[in-house]
């Protein structure tokens, strides 16, 4: 299969061509020479443009698009989120209709719905957070719907949507290494001890989830793919970081006061004009202040979704390697 990919030299993107290379013809959208020369590297063949110029042309002879570019940061402008994850994905479904391409398949996210609520047993019937007060949430409903609307089975269009949850593994550009630098500065405080339950994806069960996108699934749908079972986020987290070697401090603060913290600094940083993120923000806060256990059992039906490593597997892999987070750009 031709297989057209976004966001290739991310962290998800490039476990994609990773994993893919010699089963799959990849084409990897490429913003600059540097991103280019990941993407090669990787084993995919870069296309230079980007979100902002994509065409059908760079497109032509692909059967599917993977989009997994997005504005995924905690803090910012609301136009730069509108810019990248929804207006983006909008170019890229135009340009993809417009190559014959036959699939569509949008790497989601559970934050689409979160709008600092507990999200307790959900399951995909629940609503897009589409005016959620956090722009990555609220943008990144808006790219989702715009993606599941897109879908026309009759004319030979197809879109998928695939939401992981906390996505974690080898060369993790996200989780690991902003918390370790936390750590290291002495500012990493747990909220409420931690003592929360949440689902998490492993980054090589996130890219089978996708691969089976490609050719199954209910057109127009959406479908979370996660680890085996839920955990407990200090659980998580902590083993997470022992992978490289990083013991979390004990120090807590009660979730009502920093959701009040972060509240006060995005607000003084806005009134500011600092253009910096704020040590805390209101999308970490809530985050990390509530459960979050989906259910994923309509992927394990209808795509016939198992996890391909277990988070003990995971977790000793990481540990055996001693791999550590991906370098910073």
């Amino acid at each position: 299969m031709r297989i057209f990919l976004t966001g290739g030299s991310g962290f998800v993107g490039s476990a994609v061509i990773k994993a893919w290379h010699g089963r799959h013809e990849l084409l990897a959208m490429a913003r600059s020479a540097k991103s280019a020369e990941a993407v090669r590297a990787l084993g995919a063949t870069p296309v230079l443009c980007s979100l902002d110029d994509v065409t059908a042309e760079q497109l032509s002879g692909c059967d599917a698009v993977v989009h997994a570019a997005a504005h995924v940061v905690q803090w910012g402008q609301l136009a730069d989120f509108e810019k990248a994850n929804v207006e983006g994905t909008q170019r890229m479904l135009t340009a993809a209709r417009k190559a014959g391409v036959k699939r569509f398949v949008h790497v989601g996210t559970e934050a689409a719905l979160f709008y600092g609520q507990h999200l307790r047993n959900v399951d995909e019937s629940y609503p897009l957070a589409l005016s959620s007060p956090f722009y990555y949430s609220r943008t990144k409903a808006m790219a989702e719907q715009a993606v599941r609307s897109a879908n026309d089975s009759a004319h030979g269009f197809e879109t998928i949507v695939i939401r992981p949850r906390m996505i974690w593994g080898p060369e993790d550009q996200t989780i690991l290494p902003v918390i370790k630098e936390m750590v290291e500065k002495g500012m990493y405080t747990w909220i409420a001890q931690g003592q929360f339950q949440t689902s998490t994806t492993h980054v090589q069960n996130l890219v089978h989830g996708l691969e089976l996108a490609l050719t199954k699934g209910v057109p127009g749908s959406a479908y979370f793919v996660l680890d085996d079972a839920p955990l407990l986020l200090r659980d998580f987290i902590s083993r997470y970081l022992a992978t490289c070697n990083v013991q979390l401090p004990a120090k807590s603060i009660p979730s009502w006061l920093a959701r009040g913290l972060a509240l006060t600094l995005e607000t003084a940083y806005r009134g500011l004009g600092i253009k910096s993120p704020p040590p805390l923000s209101r999308l970490a806060a809530c985050m990390m202040s509530v459960d979050c256990v989906l259910n994923d059992s309509r992927a394990r039906r209808e795509l016939g979704y198992c996890e391909q490593i277990t988070v003990d597997q995971g977790m000793r892999e990481l540990q055996q390697s001693g791999s550590g987070p991906a370098p910073k750009n």
